[in-house]
């Protein structure tokens, strides 16, 4: 279990920090129509980057203590 919680927070982290910190997702949804959600990513990808990285700090704190 600890190992795939583990996954799950880096998998999660990595994907959460390459759309906050590059235009990917912007051009994403530009490119399918949807500019107009570009203004509310920050209410979302940022409290979703942070989650993820609690997960991972959580799985690796129980994967030490075991």
């Amino acid at each position: 279990m600890s190992t795939s919680l583990l996954k799950t927070g880096i998998v999660g982290t990595v994907i959460a920090a390459i759309c906050c910190f590059t235009p990917f997702l912007v051009v994403l949804l530009g490119a399918i129509g949807l500019a107009s959600l570009v203004g509310y990513l920050d209410y979302i990808l940022l409290p979703l980057l942070g989650a993820f990285i609690c997960i991972t700090l959580y799985a690796l704190i129980r994967r030490y203590k075991s």
